[in-house]
C-alpha cells in the first residue's frame, strides 16, 4: 500500500504542528513548506482539508497561521489516512468499472483487502501523539533544516 503525496503532506503538516515548542503558537504555510521542500501552493490545499476535517486551526491574514485543533493523542492516523485518500483500488478488481475477465474465480482481490484492512488497521492503533514521541529530536531536525536553506537565500540575494 502506497500512501498519495496527499495524505504524506497532510501527516507532515500534522507533524510539524505537533513538533512546535509552543502548541499555541501559529505556524506559517511558508515555515513548513520551507522545513519540508514542499510546494506551498500544495500545502495550502492540503492545510485548507484539514481544517475542513476539524485537524487544524486556520486563521487568515497577516498575523495568521495553523495550529492543531485536537490534541495529538485525540488524532487517529489510521482515521485521517482514510479521509486522505482518495482511492483504496489496489488492483482494478477493488473498482467499480472492473473489466477482469478472471475476476468471478479470483480470489486476489479478497486477499488483497484483507491486506488493505490489516494494514489500515494497524494504522489505527497509532495517534499523532505516538508519532511525536521524539519531539526535540523531530523539532532539531526541521529548525535545522530551515536554517540551512535561510543561509542559502541569504547568500544568493
Amino acid at each position: 500500500m502506497k500512501l498519495t503525496l496527499y495524505s504524506d503532506y497532510s501527516l507532515r503538516v500534522l507533524l510539524y504542528l505537533a513538533s512546535t515548542p509552543d502548541s499555541q503558537k501559529l505556524v506559517q504555510i511558508k515555515d513548513i513548506a520551507t522545513a519540508y521542500g514542499i510546494s506551498k501552493n500544495h500545502l495550502m490545499k492540503v492545510t485548507f482539508h484539514l481544517g475542513k476535517l476539524g485537524y487544524v486551526e486556520t486563521i487568515r491574514g497577516r498575523n495568521g497561521g495553523l495550529s492543531l485543533a485536537l490534541e495529538p493523542s485525540e488524532i487517529n492516523i489510521g482515521k485521517l489516512v482514510r479521509e486522505t485518500e482518495e482511492d483504496f483500488t489496489i488492483v482494478e478488481c477493488f473498482s467499480e468499472d472492473n473489466q477482469c475477465i478472471i475476476s468471478p474465480s479470483c480470489s486476489l482481490k479478497g486477499i488483497l483487502n484483507q491486506a488493505l484492512q490489516a494494514f489500515l488497521n494497524v494504522l489505527d492503533q497509532y495517534t499523532l501523539h505516538d508519532l511525536v514521541k521524539n519531539k526535540n529530536q523531530l523539532r532539531s531536525l526541521l529548525v535545522s533544516i530551515q536554517t540551512e536553506i535561510t543561509k542559502e537565500d541569504n547568500t544568493e540575494s
